[in-house]
């Protein structure tokens, strides 16, 4: 081997480690992209051929050695094979081949020549999502066959790259292939014929088939979340981000705005400050990172401040009318609609008002006879505070003139307190206002009339309305059904005028009941029944019974006078009240109970 042949391999050979250290270096650089490649790519296309070189040689008989400039030769194809060891890292094993014009005389061929080559070397791809960079260097057979001479398998390398368009996950358009080639050769006696040289350009253009290596990974994704999604002015809010598919050995980090918020942190949650936020929606973004160039996403979530609503109130007097120096209980009725908590407080334009929660006491001491009017207010806990009012006015009478003992004894005595009987099973619970018999309207009807007049002297009385039944049904049940009762009798009374200040309730069920011994005492003492009234009405006494204990009692608080709990036989309605059946039977015409 010539030493000109052995510098030119020494030189081939150490371009080819420095372009391998070259690729190496550039793939290391490049190793922390994200991007998937295939196992396998194969390429086919095109392949263009210029020699860069003279070639030299002596042609059979000939004395003489010819020289002539090689032309381009655009005769060829190409195909290759690479196998990747990791996203960036391959080994390609190439073979393509340019032949020859095919022109008949010597002068004309001369300056043709076909090149083929079988090499094997790295390659280094630089991936993007829609293209891909990549340098190779490949070593190898080199044949060169000038079509004037005989053709010479000589050791060679190329080294280049190209540009690969990736038109989907599995092919791609190589758009340039570019190497530079170099290897050696010689056509004749060396101490006459100089080494024909190539030094030229190989250029590729073809499709690209991949496959393998597991489909691409999937871009990060992340969420945000909004807690809560509606504020008011002043409250905070929470926004969290919460962050999948990234690299599991870089650090996320995370970048918060907002848009008319102000919103600091780096964490994967912060805290917004609400204060002074007009009412409106307003959104919040995140972006995260893992410091590489796939590992971003971001997220966004909106918080909306809510418009401020006052609260609301009615304001309302029991009774409407008092004696100077009499009191009358205050209510404020209030409610936030943004369920906020609320403080009461009241004023009075005469007198005095006590009381801090939903109900206060109005006091007319020191007050003339006249309106007075009170001022409910309610302010809910917002600094500063929504507040709404209510007025009610109170009338405030002087007292009448004092009556003499023996006119007010004489109106206790004509109170005449009467118990009230009902039906069985009535008042029901869908018809609460009913169940109340012509006959004891009558007797409550008297009581509202006689009672009214009695609080003109002894304003501080009322009556006390207690409801019982018999021990038919459970206990539940009793005791709803004297609560209907005992508010039935109410309700009448304050019909007929009676206020609600002088009525008090209470209900027993079917506790505190008579027995039948009771039953047969107080109809011994009625005058109103004969004996043989008396003799019929034991005869049926477990109906008795039941029927006199259908009732709600009446006593006044002054005097502590009790109801007389004289059943009404003898009243029109009478067979109705004492059926246990609960259906109303109407006797025609006036009808006593018959005698036997």
């Amino acid at each position: 081997m010539s030493s000109s042949l052995r510098d030119d391999l020494g030189r081939g050979f150490r371009m080819l480690s420095a372009t391998i250290a070259v690729l190496w270096v550039l793939g290391t650089v490049v190793a922390a992209e994200d991007q998937p490649a295939p196992k396998w790519e194969l390429f086919g296309g095109y392949s263009f051929f210029h020699p860069g070189a003279d070639v030299h040689g002596t042609l059979p008989l000939g004395l003489v050695p010819l020289t002539s400039r090689l032309e381009p030769n655009p005769l060829g194809v190409g195909v290759s094979a690479t196998y990747n060891f990791s996203r960036w890292f391959g080994l390609t094993l190439d073979a393509s081949t340019n032949w020859g014009s095919g022109e008949a005389s010597v002068g004309r061929r001369i300056d043709d020549a076909g090149f083929s080559n079988l090499s094997f070397g790295p390659k280094v791809t630089f991936r993007r999502q829609h293209f891909s960079i990549f340098l190779e260097g490949l070593v190898g057979d080199h044949r060169l066959m000038p079509d004037a001479f005989h053709d010479i398998d000589k050791l060679g390398i190329m080294g280049g790259g190209g540009l690969d368009i990736n038109l989907s996950r599995h092919v791609a358009l190589r758009l340039l292939r570019a190497d530079y080639v170099f290897s050696n050769y010689r056509y004749g006696p060396a101490v006459t014929t100089p080494e024909t040289q190539i030094r030229g350009a190989r250029l590729q253009s073809g499709l690209v088939l991949m496959w393998g290596g597991g489909p691409p990974p999937v871009p990060p994704t992340a969420t945000c979340v909004v807690d809560p999604a509606e504020v008011f002015a002043g409250e905070t809010v929470t926004v969290r981000s919460n962050g999948s598919g990234f690299n599991p050995k870089r650090t996320v980090k995370y970048n918060w705005s907002g848009s008319g918020v102000k919103v600091a942190g780096t964490d994967a949650s912060t805290q917004i400050d609400t204060t002074g936020l007009q009412p409106g929606s307003y959104p919040v973004t995140a972006n995260l990172s893992d410091g590489s160039k796939t590992g971003i996403a971001s997220c966004s979530g909106t918080f909306t401040v809510k418009q401020p609503r006052p609260p609301v109130v009615t304001c309302t007097a029991d009774p409407l009318t008092i004696i100077m120096g009499g009191t009358a209980m205050v209510r404020a009725d209030a409610n936030s609609p943004d369920k906020r908590r609320l403080t009461y407080s009241y004023t009075a334009s005469a007198g005095s008002v006590t009381g801090a929660e939903a109900s206060a006491t109005l006091n007319s001491a020191g007050a003339q006879a006249g309106p007075i009017t009170v001022n409910c207010m309610v302010s809910d806990d917002r600094n500063p505070a929504l507040t709404a009012s209510a007025t009610t006015t109170v009338m405030v009478e002087a007292p009448p003139p004092a009556a003499p003992p023996a006119e007010i004894a004489e109106l206790e005595a004509k109170l005449g307190l009467h118990s009230i009987y009902f039906q069985t099973a009535r008042p029901t619970e869908k018809d609460p206002g009913g169940g109340l018999m012509d006959s004891q309207q009558t007797v409550l009807l008297a009581l509202a009339t006689d009672f009214s007049r009695y609080l003109t002297y002894r304003p501080d009385a009322h009556l006390t309305l207690s409801g019982h039944a018999d021990h038919r049904g459970s206990s539940e049940y009793n005791k709803a059904l004297t609560e209907r009762r005992v508010n039935r009798a109410k309700n009448f009374l304050l019909e007929h005028g009676v206020p609600a200040s002088s009525i008090q309730v209470q209900s027993f069920g079917k506790e505190q009941n008579l027995n039948a011994e009771q039953i047969r005492a107080q109809m011994n003492a009625n005058p109103d029944l004969s004996e043989d009234d008396r003799k019929r009405m034991r005869s049926n006494l477990t109906v008795i019974v039941l029927a006199n204990n259908r009732r709600v009692d009446v006593s006044l608080s002054t005097t502590g006078q009790q109801s007389v709990r004289r059943y009404p036989f003898n009243a029109k309605d009478a067979l109705a009240l004492i059926s246990t059946t609960g259906v109303e039977k109407k006797p025609a015409g006036k009808r006593r109970l018959k005698k036997k």
